[in-house]
């Protein structure tokens, strides 16, 4: 379809309303983010949204009003209990949302299982005067496609959805720049679901005792159900690689320096910039949360705009007032990934990488002559598809032809599916890598009360996969492409054809020593690999 752009004059807000009126699809502004507006009361209309935005379906909705008239006029909930009443009297309109037990015009498409519903009235003048207009309730959840950084900007939204929706209402730069809060009055106290421009404490100023979800600053439980939006997914991710950093100034400095700074950027405060060699983004002052809510969402976005740039190091704001809010979206941005500066490792990881066929296991066997535990990251992975939330969660993405009759993975099946394309194998590895990371690290910790103070992560997809952000050194291990082909032919008996598939389905051998502490080319014989593997030992100090 041809999607309308559309200013706030009251002509084009008409124009909107007729779209919404019919069914259809309207990216309108808020004082938070741009939503996807669609007809509350109408569930096919609602079911669009989904489609659009590519969103699972028991992602629940908020659903947009005009006036506080609405809500009895409209028959959104059951009951308007005193404590709801108190909260918008004090903070409509507003970047807040209010659960109430939801009433009998809404449909489940904007509940799904639940029996309650969000409830909002923005702020935002545009936003209102386009409800009043089209006479009906709107379920507007964030106007990007699924997981990606949350719209800002018209632009943004046509950047995601243009040819997906009807319309785009273009209001301007969003005031606050993080989805509004989401507060629950079906509990006794109330409960925050997911923090925004309206505070903690901002609550609990009006209301008192005002509970905080555990799943505000972490994971939801498996199986726990999505009171409100933002908690059960990964959420606001560009296409890098996020990271949050817990440290000082200096330490994070040093520690995004350390890296490969072509192929990074820092989403930092004002105060680091100066300090720093990688691609810099400001979210504002160190002090300014305010701006730096504002920024956030934008600031993503432009990270994928800078060419190469493959990982994302972003300041780990404290969880008082708006740094909560940011310091939600941000840890789901990084998939609940941490690279905590403060909690100083008391052993030493040591990555060990290279392409196929490098001789990476000989230098392994070498590093536990020394002393060292090693870890194979083959061996994990195979460990990894027997964890029963991985399971449920590749065969989501690949069907269930991939399940053996006793319900383990048949991994040849698996590697059909997950390596026939690039988006195929970037799915499997979304899935897989995090549950390989968390595997690992418990692996380090046994070895570490084992006694071993360090441990080496022999692993292929030791950069890809993120693991490199753990390890306090990496050694990459090469060799002439013939001499691999020659190799991988005499090792795992294949053909010379499926030996250099798996060769080419690699990055080149720069990939590895561009971003290594130390690079082992093995192209002779095993005395020259000893010795040069020694000559890290003894810098290692091992």
């Amino acid at each position: 379809m041809k999607t309308l752009l559309l200013t706030t004059k009251q002509e084009d807000i008409k124009t909107a309303a007729q779209i919404l009126r019919r069914g259809g699809l309207v990216g309108m502004p808020t004082e938070t983010v741009y939503g996807l507006a669609a007809n509350a009361l109408d569930g096919q209309a609602v079911s669009g949204i989904f489609t659009a935005k590519g969103r699972p379906s028991d992602n629940p909705l908020i659903v947009h009003i005009s006036a506080i008239e609405d809500i009895e006029k409209f028959g959104l909930v059951s009951q308007f209990p005193e404590n709801a009443k108190l909260l918008a009297e004090n903070f409509w309109p507003g970047p807040l949302t209010i659960i109430m037990p939801k009433g009998d015009s809404i449909p489940k498409e904007v509940t799904g299982t639940l029996n309650s519903v969000g409830i909002r009235l923005p702020a935002h003048a545009g936003a209102r005067a386009l409800i009043r207009e089209a006479g009906i309730p709107l379920a507007a959840p964030s106007a990007n496609l699924s997981g990606s950084p949350s719209p800002t900007t018209a632009q943004h939204v046509l950047s995601d959805l243009d040819g997906k929706i009807h319309a785009i209402i273009d209001g301007g730069e969003s005031d606050v720049g993080l989805e509004s809060t989401v507060i629950t009055v079906c509990t006794n106290p109330p409960m925050v679901l997911r923090p925004g421009g309206i505070t903690l404490e901002d609550l609990r100023e009006v209301l008192g005792e005002v509970a905080l979800s555990d799943a505000v600053l972490e994971k939801l439980r498996d199986g726990e159900e999505a009171a409100s939006p933002g908690m059960k997914y990964k959420h606001y991710s560009p296409k890098a690689k996020v990271y949050l950093v817990r440290g000082g100034d200096d330490e994070f400095c040093s520690y995004v320096n350390s890296q490969n700074i072509t192929e990074t950027v820092a989403l930092c405060y004002t105060e680091d910039i100066p300090h720093l060699s990688s691609h810099t983004i400001s979210l504002g002052d160190k002090s300014d949360y305010g701006t730096q809510a504002h920024n956030l969402f934008s600031a993503l976005r432009q990270a994928d705009e800078i060419e190469g740039v493959t990982t994302v190091f972003v300041r780990c704001p404290d969880t008082k007032g708006l740094g909560m809010a940011l310091f939600n979206r941000l840890i789901r941005a990084a998939g609940f990934e941490i690279i905590d500066l403060e909690q100083k490792p008391s052993y030493t990881l040591i990555g060990l990488t290279g392409p196929t066929g490098a001789g990476k296991g000989a230098v392994g066997m070498l590093l536990s002559d020394a002393g060292c535990a090693v870890v194979d990251a083959d061996k994990i992975a195979h460990k990894a598809l027997t964890v029963p939330e991985c399971i449920v969660k590749l065969t989501d993405a690949f069907s269930a032809e991939i399940i053996n009759p006793d319900g383990s993975v048949n991994r040849k099946v698996l590697a059909s599916c997950a390596f026939k394309d690039e988006a195929s194998t970037q799915l499997l590895n979304s899935i897989t890598h995090p549950v390989i990371l968390t595997l690992a690290k418990e692996e380090f910790e046994h070895l570490f009360a084992q006694g071993y103070r360090h441990i080496v992560f022999d692993a292929p997809t030791l950069f890809e996969s993120g693991s490199h952000t753990l390890c306090q050194k990496i050694i990459a291990v090469t060799a002439p492409r013939e001499l691999r082909l020659a190799r991988i032919l005499i090792r795992d008996g294949i053909t010379e054809a499926q030996a250099l598939s798996r060769i080419n389905a690699q990055k080149d051998s720069d990939f590895y020593t561009s971003r290594a502490d130390f690079v082992i080319s093995n192209d002779s014989d095993l005395e020259h690999l000893k010795c040069q593997t020694e000559r890290i030992i003894r810098e290692l100090c091992l």
